[in-house]
């Protein structure tokens, strides 16, 4: 058995969404061991954060918020794809070269697994790519960048995903995971009443 932790590292330097320098984590030390007995920290940072969870509330009034999942969401069985020969957006016409069925958790590996810092031209899940997978029925899907769309005004991709509560894991790091089925554990933290919280999320190869 092989595990893969496929989370970005957080840290004061990370990469984050188009480089905001507001976006980037504050971790303070309240107290270390030159002046205290103890080590204490603490951090402030946006729930989109490095590797994250969106809930349908981060785009459409009155949706679903994060601790509303049941435990069952975040451990399913997913399938890598290699999709590292896409230029520019992942549309319907490329899904459906691939084997994907209802209930499916689809993660999607390209190029963005392979850049250090954030590309303004990533790779995303086009509208007709969206609309695909809502109709095929899958239960969500993952991406290797901080946004799973770009340049889409009334963001029709989160819009079509979380409408159908499709559940949608961005900024994963998929460099080192070949295609393939494996067992995924995407652990939110359990906050209420939020749009998306960061996750600890791994794979598993049997």
């Amino acid at each position: 058995m092989e595990i893969y932790d496929v989370s970005m590292d957080i840290h004061q330097n990370m990469m984050v969404y188009k480089n905001k320098e507001e976006n980037k984590p504050e971790i303070t030390v309240k107290t270390d061991h030159s002046n205290s007995r103890t080590y204490e920290s603490s951090i402030r940072m946006g729930m989109h954060t490095g590797t994250h969870i969106d809930a349908p509330l981060h785009m459409l009034k009155d949706g679903q918020t994060m601790e509303n999942y049941s435990i069952e969401n975040f451990v399913k069985k997913c399938k890598v794809l290699d999709l590292t020969y896409v230029e520019n957006k992942i549309t319907k016409n490329i899904l459906q070269e691939k084997n994907i069925e209802k209930g499916d958790f689809l993660l999607f590996k390209t190029k963005n697994s392979f850049t250090e810092v954030f590309d303004f031209e990533f790779i995303y899940l086009e509208e007709s790519g969206a609309k695909h997978l809502e109709e095929i029925g899958i239960a969500g899907v993952g991406i290797d960048s901080l946004g799973i769309e770009r340049e889409q005004p009334q963001y029709e991709t989160h819009r079509t995903l979380l409408g159908k509560n499709i559940m949608i894991i961005e900024g994963l790091q998929l460099k080192e995971i070949e295609e393939g089925e494996y067992t995924l554990i995407a652990l939110p933290l359990k906050i209420k009443n939020v749009e998306a919280s960061p996750a600890r999320v791994i794979l598993i190869k049997e």
